[in-house]
């Protein structure tokens, strides 16, 4: 049995399914899935009918018992609670599409138990280190000057590093200077952009941007004028934070959590921050306020004059 952590090769060798074909064109006809989402079901869902086909068990055959043996299985075989989480959440939305679609009576999945799972608050950025790190491109150069752009709007419009990359220079409105941001499963929402990110945004767009020769209508581009890719954000920004002698592990996504963050310290309401970065659900957006009673309670132990006692 192949563990779900295993290459795309690995993957397209497993079995599919009339059903899993359906419940994916479902998916991305009427949910408007992305095809990263896409992907990552597909590969979620294969592995079940993988491990279905050594038992020759048929889906119409699965209860509670067999996925409570496969998701036993996957924990032998050293797979997280997170990862099980994921896991969890495919199979219940195939068996429930199953069930709607009446191709099985009842759903098999509706009572299995969610994995217990520790949250881990996000990783962010000071103002301080976003400041540094804003510094560091050198804007008279256009490598620079993209990157000092990219980075900007990062943090402030608090996107993901697939928002960014998928940005058009039509989703760009820079005299009302907010951003047309396409989020998970193609939601839309627009994101204000404070004056000096549009400021380098506008210097990139209108002096910059045409001198990789662009061959694609990404915003951000690379030096063969198409999109940037993940990779090349990472890099990038993996360089920046080692000249501003970050010692910790950062990612765009750090930007997003210290966008969310810094906005909270500020005095934003909950709802606003939810409302920006696009979270379906607001308890998404609440892991941001433990961040913030805990730094309150560092603060206190620190400067309370009764806390060492």
């Amino acid at each position: 049995m192949i563990c779900p952590e295993t290459s795309a090769a690995e993957i397209s060798s497993l079995p599919t399914h009339p059903w899993l074909d359906r419940y994916l064109e479902h998916l991305l006809v009427e949910k408007g899935l992305s095809e990263n989402s896409l992907s990552s079901y597909a590969s979620d869902l294969r592995l079940l009918l993988g491990f279905l086909e050594k038992r020759d068990c048929a889906l119409e055959d699965v209860n509670k018992q067999v996925l409570t043996l496969y998701l036993m299985h996957l924990r032998t075989r050293g797979v997280q609670s997170r990862t099980l989480a994921r896991q969890l959440s495919s199979i219940r939305g195939f068996f429930g599409f199953a069930r709607d679609e009446r191709w099985i009576t009842d759903d098999p999945s509706a009572l299995l138990d969610n994995p217990k799972l520790n949250r881990k608050l996000p990783e962010f950025l000071t103002r301080e280190e976003v400041a540094t790190l804003l510094s560091l491109p050198d804007h008279e150069t256009r490598l620079g000057m993209r990157d000092r752009a990219m980075l900007e709007l990062l943090y402030a419009a608090g996107l993901r590093v697939s928002e960014l990359i998928d940005l058009r220079v039509l989703d760009y409105d820079a005299q009302v200077g907010v951003l047309r941001v396409f989020g998970k499963g193609a939601k839309e929402r627009i994101v204000p952009v404070h004056y000096t990110a549009q400021e380098m945004l506008n210097r990139y767009l209108n002096d910059v941007r045409h001198q990789f020769g662009p061959s694609q209508d990404c915003i951000f581009l690379n030096r063969s004028g198409k999109g940037l890719s993940r990779q090349g954000v990472w890099k990038l920004i993996k360089r920046y934070a080692q000249q501003a002698g970050i010692k910790r592990s950062i990612s765009p996504h750090t930007f997003r959590h210290s966008f969310a963050t810094h906005l909270l310290e500020g005095g934003a309401d909950l709802r606003t921050v939810q409302l920006l970065l696009g979270h379906a659900d607001i308890s998404a957006t609440e892991i941001y306020t433990h961040v913030q009673s805990e730094r309150l309670i560092a603060l206190h132990e620190r400067f309370h004059p009764r806390s060492g006692m």
